[in-house]
């Protein structure tokens, strides 16, 4: 049992995450919880979203909303102003932080000076580009509808649109990619002038098409050394060019850096709504049901409930929301486990006395033999009072990470 709504949320406030699972096409590699071909069910998700987000406004108070992150799937493919109903219906329900970051995922193919001025209109300010490759080959073999031309005019129209906050996703360590391809990619990425860039390194999903075309032998399996020299190459890049490495995977311009993300990193709280979408609340976390379907007619049942504010949230509270498939209680260990992992993913490193504050673990107790060892090995350093990940670690930091994992 946990209290009060307001200790549930700090007055600091909470991110929300609203999942989009539609997609034009499912790309060869992506094992996300999305669906092609379901465009019928548009009306009804958005309005069993807008329950839902009504809903939790009301069990949990109303609370601050400092960051919005629309993923998916493809959310700049759901009908015009889909996207400025689902805020509004954040806006009437929650109390939206003035100086929020509102993100929304875009496919290079969806945008447009139109569309791009309507998103800011509906109160979107950060865009999030999935440009993925400039190299018109790879993005045929990712199966992304785009080409190169059209991804660098979706940033040129976002740009001309107003947007002063656009992040550019791109994929590395690909079949058939080489050193020279990434460079120029970089070079032309680079010269758009991104606030912020994200660089992925493929996972070969077991079950995705792009999984069984390298069991096959159809295309090449990924050179991890040749991913590496990727890595590194664009380190000094877009070090030269201002950019700052302020996560494992992510780079920014000054006071660009993801905030949803780093709500994230710090374990601060938030809920996510849609199918498939995950929330960490309390000493909670929990999942919502993957099927869109069943997502809708549970945000229904909830409605029909007509609950009231929660006094507390406990395993009652949660057995009583439909959309919910699952969840699990997080115990003091696993929240320290999980404060020292996340917390290391950020290059600057964590302060471990502050930390240690916070959650009410003694994280240089607890984690005493793992950090000395993690020191002696070179795989961790201390600088000016934080402990961080050093850089020949950052490829193999999940050997860190599993240091402090039970």
């Amino acid at each position: 049992m946990l209290g009060t709504p307001t200790q549930i949320v700090p007055s600091s406030g909470m991110s929300l995450y609203i999942h989009v699972p539609f997609c034009n096409t499912k790309c060869p590699y992506c094992d996300f919880n999305t669906y092609q071909g379901i465009e019928r069910l548009f009306t009804p998700y958005v309005k069993a979203l807008t329950t839902e987000i009504a809903l939790w406004g009301k069990v949990l108070d109303s609370p601050s909303i400092n960051t919005i992150f629309f993923g998916g799937g493809t959310p700049s493919y759901l009908p015009q102003g889909s996207i400025g109903e689902i805020i509004e219906s954040v806006r009437s329900n929650f109390s939206i932080n003035h100086e929020a970051e509102i993100t929304i995922e875009a496919n290079p193919g969806d945008i447009t000076l139109d569309s791009c001025t309507r998103l800011l209109k509906e109160g979107v300010n950060r865009l999030s580009i999935g440009v993925q490759s400039l190299d018109n080959d790879l993005l045929t073999m990712l199966g992304r509808r785009h080409d190169s031309a059209q991804a660098i005019e979706s940033c040129k129209a976002a740009s001309t649109a107003g947007f002063k906050n656009i992040s550019l996703d791109l994929m590395y360590g690909l079949p058939n990619q080489n050193i020279e391809h990434w460079k120029r990619t970089l070079e032309n990425l680079v010269a758009l002038d991104p606030k912020h860039i994200s660089l992925y390194s493929l996972t070969l999903e077991e079950g995705t098409p792009l999984h069984t075309w390298v069991e096959q032998g159809k295309l090449p399996t990924p050179d991890p050394d040749v991913a590496a020299d990727m890595y590194h190459y664009a380190e000094e890049s877009l070090e030269y060019h201002g950019y700052a490495h302020y996560e494992i995977s992510n780079w920014s311009k000054p006071d660009h850096a993801s905030r949803h993300n780093m709500a994230y990193w710090l374990n601060h709280p938030y809920v996510g709504v849609g199918p498939g979408a995950h929330s960490r609340l309390g000493s909670y976390r929990f999942w919502t049901v993957d099927s869109p379907r069943t997502y809708i007619e549970g945000a229904a049942t909830w409605s029909k409930s007509n609950p009231s504010c929660f006094e507390k949230f406990a395993d009652q509270e949660i057995d009583s929301i439909p959309t919910i498939a699952g969840y699990e209680h997080i115990s003091p260990d696993m929240r320290a486990s999980e404060s020292m992992f996340l917390g290391l993913r950020l290059l600057d490193g964590i302060n471990i006395a502050e930390m240690s504050h916070t959650i009410g673990t003694d994280l240089e107790v607890l984690y005493k033999t793992e950090i000395a060892e993690s020191l002696s090995l070179g795989l961790l350093e201390e600088h000016n009072g934080l402990l961080r990940l050093t850089k020949d670690t950052y490829l193999i930091a999940n050997q860190v990470f599993t240091k402090f994992i039970d």
